[in-house]
């Protein structure tokens, strides 16, 4: 697994040119906090902008079509995000998958063109709150992934990284518990383990993400095989979001 935690802000449909004086505030701090691996996913309209801004964080982008051109009016292809100047992109997220009806099979359509257009990939997994309360969350979680995971692992394990994103808590100010979130990244891990062996299974970073904020963040950040945080509204400015890089700078060993 990669050493340096990676947080990762998900501005997802906010921001204007306005905000790029967030953009390059979290990158001027992001150079003197090196512990820590720092992107930002912006919307399709700054990611040019936001790359051109910016010397330390990546960049990335929110989406991408599973096609590589078309009669696609509205889409972007993983080719055009790359020649936006984005390094990655999330995919799966809850709210693709459940406002417009993205199925595991598309999510995994979705990564496999994005790798192959030389892009890192987050590919996001979670659970309802009614999953949650059933008791099911884990076995869930873990089919859910093994449906969406890339055809061609070979080509990919270096590329991948999934984000847990407890749906009950996107948004929501409410987080899981240390121990659930400590238990589903196990279940993740050992799926990774199951599937390709523990070597390449270790180069797979797992993310948490779920109303992470800076009062919280050390916590949830200090837990077994959290290698990160996907981080939705308190990555909207700098001042909250460098609340959370510092956190995870402070779980690191001096």
């Amino acid at each position: 697994m990669a050493d340096r935690p990676y947080i990762v802000g998900n501005w997802k449909m906010n921001g204007t040119r306005a905000m790029l004086s967030e953009a390059r505030a979290i990158d001027r701090s992001a150079q003197r906090l090196m512990k820590v691996e720092v992107a930002l996913a912006p919307p399709f309209t700054l990611i040019h902008a936001v790359h051109r801004e910016v010397e330390q964080i990546g960049v990335g982008a929110q989406d991408c079509h599973s096609g590589p051109d078309g009669a696609n009016t509205g889409d972007i292809s993983a080719a055009m995000v790359a020649d936006s100047g984005a390094k990655f992109v999330i995919l799966g997220h809850s709210e693709r998958r459940q406002d417009h009806g993205e199925s595991n099979a598309l999510v995994q359509s979705k990564i496999n063109a994005a790798i192959e257009a030389g892009l890192r990939v987050i590919l996001c997994c979670g659970e309802t709150e009614e999953t949650r309360d059933s008791g099911d969350a884990e076995n869930y979680v873990c089919n859910q992934l093994k449906e969406s995971l890339p055809s061609d692992f070979n080509k990919a394990e270096e590329a991948l990284t999934i984000a847990y994103e407890p749906i009950w808590a996107i948004g929501t100010g409410r987080t899981p518990t240390v121990d659930d979130i400590e238990s589903m990244h196990k279940a993740i891990r050992s799926l990774l383990i199951s599937l390709y062996g523990a070597e390449q299974a270790a180069e797979v970073r797992i993310l948490y993400g779920g109303s992470v904020k800076p009062e919280n963040a050390k916590e949830l950040l200090s837990a077994a095989e959290v290698g990160g945080a996907l981080v939705g509204g308190a990555s909207l400015t700098a001042e909250s979001f460098l609340g959370i890089v510092i956190a995870a700078a402070e779980t690191q060993d001096p």
